[in-house]
């Protein structure tokens, strides 16, 4: 008997699941903290909680994660050098402080705009591989020849040694702002990416398991792990797109919406005939839009750990992901006494990152480069929760900067403990895994600072969390009309409620805890499948290989537009004397781009299909296409055995 092992890593919870391969019934699944920064003993946590005859005779393993996606909501990446080559608008905000626009790029049809400036690029790169970990470079029109990109790669490489992304490496769309902020977002997540896969390898090879590993993209494809390495930005919402297959796959319900309620976010997303609803645009993620193909998806700050803070009566859910009051009393012996007695700030210095109820802890990364008011920081918070009382004290009665508590969060140098809608459930009843008398302490104080019974403050975070859920769900469907408006419909006590003719099916933790607010304001079939707690790592494992491949064909010459023939690919730009040739060779790197792609993948080559839909501009009186489109599309599953 063979089985599949589907692993989530997510910002809270690392989740395993184990697939019977002969009948595709989940037979076991098993949850753990995620740990931080380094989740390995999280994922070894997971997998213990698992049968070990299952595990030995695991053949296949897939894995998804929320990391990316995470680490670009809050904030938390590592610093990158952007190198823009041409003729960039940037008076738009750029993603990083260390960016350099240079002399370069080329026109449209692929002919060099003007000469690259490379001096300018080594001047550059000299200046920040100090203060940096990776450089990513996007030129324009590199989709119609990357030669500038490739100079530009080569050149850092030999002067600094750091990895260097290139945007024609990610993407063949138009759209030269957000082909660069793909690369960015790539680069940025380069070491995270690593780090968490070499975990998840040394782990499988650790147990003795003779499988495959593939990893999930946002699409809610699966990729081979030497390809996923190669572009972790493709991993981000791959947490979930395993939740949207993985609900498909639990409820039965080929055609669904999701809602998916994580440690971080909350996203909403459908799913039509075993199909998922894809994007027209790229990505978009904490503001940013990419280039990267994914599932259509309405997401928000806010999840089960989004850190709940009081300023003048006003109550706030998010952004920012903070270690629940209840957990951290179990993670940490004493914390609940700390908490107990842990003193209330004055009103006027509350804020974010000053409350009655947060905490700070070491995360145990090691420093790179920070100021001096950074390290003086650090040096007075310790590994086991300290509060802003503490700091005062010991910065000499002096207050430590808000600003200086960002940036030590976003190097990922210290972590947050603070109140959360899961600590309202578990004041409520509604959860009971962890310590209720931490979060019931909490909940008094930001009660009392609200005018409200820790038992009022409680519930209003939980209707306010079921409101946001509901009018995420609604604001996915109505597409153009302004979330903010659709927010404040939920708001308004009336008879009247939106009706949903769709299964919606509930995705994460607790989710069941609002189902009874949920039925209250939308009307819809709500479904909380068997296992859904678990529905990412599911879902990593019933998704299939997809990929999709690009080719233009154009003349060379619109004055001669027969006589020679460009070929762009993502492998750069080619020249052919005859159309039939350029086409022919079209077909042939298509399939073969597809062909190594699901190989590498870990597919089965009896289990491929390619389909390819051509498009032709032929002018009245043209012999051959002015432009010739072929879109490759490849679709595979992996052997079972």
């Amino acid at each position: 008997m063979h089985y599949s092992l589907g692993i989530d890593a997510g910002g809270t919870y690392t989740d395993a699941v184990i697939v019977n391969n002969n009948d595709d019934t989940v037979v076991a699944a098993s949850k753990a903290l995620t740990t931080y920064p380094d989740p390995l003993e999280g994922i070894k946590n997971a997998i213990d909680g698992l049968d070990e005859e299952y595990v030995r005779n695991v053949k296949v393993v897939s894995v998804s994660t929320t990391l990316s996606t995470n680490t670009i909501l809050e904030g938390t990446g590592f610093p990158v050098g952007l190198v823009l080559v041409g003729n960039y608008d940037i008076n738009q905000e750029l993603p990083t402080p260390h960016y350099a626009q240079v002399k370069g790029g080329h026109g449209y049809n692929g002919k060099e705009a003007e000469p690259l400036d490379l001096e300018a690029v080594k001047e550059f790169a000299l200046n920040v591989k100090d203060r940096v970990s990776a450089f990513a470079v996007s030129s324009y029109f590199s989709i119609r020849n990357p030669e500038h990109e490739v100079a530009v790669k080569k050149s850092i490489l030999e002067l600094t040694g750091l990895p260097v992304v290139c945007a024609h490496e990610l993407s063949q769309d138009l759209g030269a702002f957000e082909r660069a902020v793909t690369a960015f977002f790539n680069a940025q997540l380069i070491p995270i990416s690593e780090k968490f896969m070499q975990t998840v390898g040394k782990e499988i090879e650790n147990r003795g398991m003779d499988a495959k590993v593939l990893m999930l993209k946002c699409d809610g494809s699966v990729v081979g792990i030497k390809k996923a390495l190669e572009k972790p930005i493709e991993s981000i919402f791959s947490g979930p797109a395993g939740s949207l297959v993985g609900a498909a796959f639990l409820s039965g319900n080929k055609t669904c919406a999701m809602i998916d309620v994580g440690g971080t976010s909350t996203d909403i997303s459908l799913i039509k005939n075993g199909i998922p609803e894809m994007s027209e645009e790229g990505a978009a993620v904490g503001g940013w839009k990419t280039r990267v193909r994914a599932i259509k998806m309405e997401t928000s700050a806010m999840g089960g750990d989004s850190h709940v803070w009081v300023k003048e009566r006003k109550i706030t859910i998010g952004p920012r992901r903070v270690i629940p009051l209840c957990r951290a009393a179990v993670l940490y012996p004493g914390f609940l006494q700390q908490l107990k007695t842990n003193p209330i700030p004055s009103k006027g210095i509350l804020g974010v990152n000053v409350q009655p109820t947060k905490f700070y802890i070491r995360t145990g990364y090691k420093p790179i480069e920070i100021s001096k008011g950074e390290k003086q920081l650090l040096d007075v918070i310790s590994e086991t929760p300290t509060s802003i009382t503490e700091m005062y004290t010991r910065l000499g009665k002096k207050y430590p900067a808000s600003y200086i508590l960002d940036s030590l969060i976003q190097k990922r140098l210290i972590q947050a403990i603070g109140f959360t809608p899961t600590d309202a459930l578990h004041v409520l009843g509604d959860y009971s895994q962890w310590e209720t008398e931490a979060s019931e302490i909490g909940a008094e104080m930001l009660g009392a600072l609200s005018e409200m019974s820790k038992e009022e403050f409680a519930l209003h975070i939980k209707r306010e969390f079921a409101k946001n859920m509901a009018s995420e769900l609604i604001s996915f469907f109505l597409e153009g009309v302004e979330k903010t408006e659709i927010r404040k419909i939920f708001d308004i006590d009336s008879p009247t409620k939106f009706k949903v003719e769709m299964p919606v099916v509930l995705i994460g933790g607790p989710v069941s805890a609002y189902l009874d607010e949920l039925n209250k304001i939308i009307d819809a079939e709500i479904v909380v499948p068997e296992y859904s707690d678990v529905g990412n790592a599911v879902g990593a494992l019933a998704a299939k290989g997809v990929r999709r491949a690009e080719i233009l064909i154009r003349p060379v010459s619109m004055a001669a537009p027969d006589m020679e023939f460009f070929v762009f690919s993502e492998k750069g730009r080619e020249r052919f004397e005859l159309y039939n040739d350029a086409l022919d060779h079209a077909h042939r790197l298509g399939e073969q781009l597809i062909l190594d792609y699901m190989a590498d993948s870990g597919m089965d080559p009896e289990k491929i299909q390619i389909d390819i839909n051509k498009k032709d501009i032929l002018p009245a009186g043209w012999q051959t296409p002015m432009e010739t489109k072929l879109v490759f599309l490849g679709t595979g599953d992996y052997a079972s055995a």
